[in-house]
Formats: structure tokens, sequence, C-alpha cells
């Protein structure tokens, strides 16, 4: 019996897996939900409310005290966690932590006290800047203006300066909150800020993650002077140098060991982003397998055989975790604005699935912009859905037409821009809350044209960290781990309908043209 955990801290909820790789199950899958289990951080989900629609933080403090409960409420249900022989896990992607002290110097935390009142005084900004936030784009800009223009950035890092990304956000600390960033000792992703506390030690950020910062040379594998220099004054000190991310960053800390029965000893592996995460827990560190992760964001990734960046500047290029790299295209109108749609027709999902069976592909022409909020994939600073077609639908008169529209709209707009990316899939893997829902399935079939499949685990994130520290500290092959763990539903198979291709290109068209003319007016 050898027992690993895989741990994700995502936008709205903590999630523990734990894989049993003799007997290849998984044995435990537990959750967090941070609105519902921690109402006291006033963030239903995740994100803490802000005036300026463009400010997106969240309470790091949040992230602390939900690994107590999720490790409390385990060991509370009878699960062993001396048992567990690697953790490794993820965070959502881009968030930062800025600490005074470095967890490293903070001195061992006591079992006696909460994590979280230990973690207090060592913040130096209070609130943690997370992938939501689009309120740095005039430190992007002055971020390419100090390197030679966003094609340098794009060049060098796989990324265009991008708002949410973690450079930009450190930028926008330093110009107004001089004194917090002057204090500030460490600087840690969601990830590596995790694998710290797991450690009781300043855990490094490992390459996949590090890629989405625009302060990582992706073919040096370094933390890019210049970059840092036009970031922020002292930068380099704040930050440890990026690791390979199957490097063990410490083991587990006398904290765990003592108030949950953690083994003295337990290698942590370093932790990655939630997307190359993903990559791992899908089994799809080879190029050729297209997939679609359907949360609060929507993206689109896949291994690369080399670091092609996207001409349009919209998608990303992180590390592979298993080695190599990836792509990325998010795409910010994702669940939220399903979730817009069906609230307005006061449809629960149930409903919201059935709408599909009662519309016709192509929507009779009726067409959504879908941006409820600020886009990322194309870049679009200013929120604001549009409809066209029927008078009726026009005026939100038409449930079922408005969901088939969303859901044609963002498949759209995921084809469209995740061309770049090449190795035309043979399938595309769905996976996140909305991959269940069987309209949403035969939507992304028919118009990509292209097989869907749906892993049987939801959590790929989490059960990406898993198999990572299985690999790392089992010793067991990718090929092993992914036969026993990486299972397609075989329930779940949609072929595409070849009778829709002319009413998706008609769509497409259609689309395509009214984007142009959006952007054209808006940007």
């Amino acid at each position: 019996m050898a027992y690993f955990l895989g741990l994700d801290s995502s936008t709205q909820s903590l999630s523990a897996l734990v894989i049993d790789t003799t007997e290849r199950r998984v044995v435990l899958d537990e959750a967090v939900n941070f609105g519902r289990d921690l109402p006291s951080y006033n963030s239903p989900h995740g994100v803490l409310p802000n005036a300026d629609p463009r400010v997106c933080h969240s309470d790091p403090l949040m992230w602390v005290e939900a690994l107590d409960l999720l490790l409390t409420r385990v060991k509370e249900q009878g699960f062993d966690w001396s048992k567990v022989s690697g953790i490794s896990g993820a965070g959502q992607q881009h968030g930062s932590v800025f600490l005074k002290v470095p967890v490293a110097d903070a001195g061992a935390w006591s079992a006696a006290r909460p994590l979280v009142e230990q973690l207090r005084p060592l913040l130096s900004v209070a609130t943690s800047p997370m992938w939501m936030d689009s309120s740095t784009a005039s430190e992007c800009a002055e971020i390419a203006a100090a390197v030679g223009g966003r094609a340098r950035v794009l060049s060098l890092t796989g990324s265009n300066p991008i708002e949410r990304f973690t450079g930009p956000q450190i930028r926008k600390v330093w110009k107004t909150q001089p004194a917090a960033y002057q204090a500030t000792r460490e600087i840690h992703l969601v990830s590596s800020f995790m694998a710290s506390l797991l450690a009781g030690t300043s855990a490094a950020i490992d390459l996949g993650d590090g890629a989405g910062m625009n302060l990582l040379d992706l073919r040096s594998g370094r933390w890019d002077h210049h970059l840092l220099d036009a970031t922020a004054p002292g930068l380099s000190e704040r930050l440890r140098p990026p690791v390979a991310s199957e490097t063990q960053v410490g083991t587990i800390a006398r904290y765990f060991v003592e108030r949950y029965g953690f083994r003295a000893g337990t290698p942590i592996i370093a932790f990655s982003g939630d997307n190359p995460s993903s990559l791992v827990g899908m089994g799809a560190i080879e190029p050729g397998m297209r997939l679609i992760s359907l949360g609060t964001s929507d993206t689109v990734f896949a291994a690369m055989d080399g670091p092609r960046t996207d001409p349009n500047g919209f998608g990303h290029v992180f590390g592979n975790p298993a080695g190599g790299f990836m792509s990325l295209i998010c795409f910010t109108n994702g669940s939220l604005a399903r979730e817009q749609v069906a609230q307005r027709f006061g449809l629960d999902w149930s409903a919201f699935a059935s709408a599909i069976s009662e519309t016709r592909p192509g929507n009779r022409g009726n067409l959504m912009l879908p941006f409820f909020s600020t886009e990322t994939t194309p870049r679009l600073l200013e929120a604001g859905v549009e409809l066209f077609g029927s008078p009726e639908f026009v005026a939100w008169q038409r449930p079922a037409e408005a969901v088939r529209a969303v859901l044609e709209a963002q498949a759209l707009n995921m084809r469209k821009h995740s061309d770049w990316i090449g190795h035309a899939p043979r399938q595309l893997v769905l996976t996140g809350g909305a991959s269940r829902n069987a309209g949403i399935q035969r939507v992304i079939a028919d118009v990509f044209h292209t097989p869907v499949r749906v892993l049987s685990i939801g959590n790929a994130s989490a059960l990406g960290g898993a198999l990572r520290a299985a690999h790392a500290v089992g010793n067991l092959s990718w090929g092993d781990l992914f036969e026993a763990f990486v299972a397609l539903d075989p329930n779940v198979r949609v072929e595409p309908d070849a009778s829709t291709r002319s009413a998706y290109a008609a769509l497409s068209d259609a689309f395509d043209e009214k984007l142009a003319q959006r952007l054209s007016r808006t940007n």
C-alpha cells in the first residue's frame, strides 16, 4: 500500500485527493468550499467584494484556514494521514502572496495553535491579487516599454504582458503600496505558498506555474533580470530561483505530524499551477490531445513539442510539469457567463441542460457575444453582452435560445482562438463542473467537429498533484500511473454530427464578423 496526496487550492475551494498506487484506486476525495464552509471571509465565490469590478483579490488567510479545516475534517472521518508517502499539488495560477518574513525564517509552526494565527503576522500585503484581476493595464504597458515592447515580453515569457499575471500585479503593489512592498521579503504564488505551509520552509516556484508571471525566460528556465528590474526594484531578492516541477522542496512540517498524524519526513514535491497540474491529471503530457476545462473560467490547453507562441498574443505557453511545454488559452467568461444566463431566466442546471434539446444547432441564426465580464481571449477591457437575431431573442424573451446562444458562442470563441496550438486534436477531453452537462458536450463536439470524451475523475488538478508525487517519490512511470488512474468515462463518447457543419459554418462567420466589430469599437 502506497498513498500519495494531491491538493488543489483553486478559486472557490481547497480539495484533497489520495491515490493508492498498490491497489490502483482513489481512496480519498474531499473538499472545503470557501463560500459555504468559511463564510466569515465574505467570499462566496472565493473573491473579496470590491467597488471596482477590475479589482479581484482574495484573502490568503482563507486558504490557510481551509487547509486546517480540510485536514481536520478528513482526520475526523477516520482517515490515517500517516499512510501518505508523498505530497504535491497545485494552486490557482497568477495569485500572489506577499510576506514580510520568509517562511524559512518564521520558525516552526506550533501544533498548539491554528495555522492561520501563525500566518497572519507574516503578511506584508493583506490581500492577494488573483487571476480575475484586470486592473494593471498601465503596469503591463510600463513593463513592456522598459524591455522593448510587448513582442519582446511574448518572445521571452510565452505570453504578452497580461493584467492578471503576477509580474504586473507585483508592480502595482510596488506603486500603490510602497511601504508594504518595502517590507516584503518573500513573494509566493498560491502554489508555492501552499507548499511552503506544508513544508514549514520557503518552497520555490516551479517552472510550470512560474511561466504565468511574465518574469520567466522559458528557454533558460530562469527569471529574466531585465523583466525583474522592469517590474519592481529588488524583485530578484524577493523570489527564490525557480525549480523543475519534480523537485522535492522539503518534508512535512512538524505541525502536521503532531496535529494530524502525518509521518515525519514525508516528502513535499514542488506544487504547480492548477492548469499544468490538470495536464498531468488528464494524462495529456504528450502532444495530440486537446483539453477543455469548464470552470469559473474556461481553458483550452495541450502539451506542445516546443515553445510556439500565439501570434495574436492571447494564448500562453507554460512549463509542462512532466517536461517541455504546454499551451493554454483562458476564457474569462466561463461558468460565470453560463450562470448569468441561467439566473436571468430562473433555470436550474437540469433545466439549463434540457434547453439544448429544445433548440437546433445554429440557433436559427440567433447569436450572442457573451462577455458578462471583461475578457482575456479576445482581449476586451469593457464588459458587455450583445444579442443578434430575432426581436424576441434580442429582448431576452427566449430562454432556450439564450442558453444555446451562450454555449455556441463560447465554443466558437474557443475554437477560433486555439487553432494556433497546432496538433489538430484527435479528441477533446472535458473536465470541470460543467463537463457532465450533456448539452454542453454536444455543442462542443459539433462546433469543433471532434469527438468529445469526459474524464472519470472530476478534479484533474488534485489528481495531477497526487500523480506527480507518486512519480517523483514512488518512482512510478507516467504510463503505469495514467493506466491506473486517468480513465475516460466509458459512458460518455459524443461523436460530432456531420449534418451540423453548414449551420456552424454560417454561425462561425457571423460570430467572427460581430466580434471584429466589437473589437474595433471598444479596443
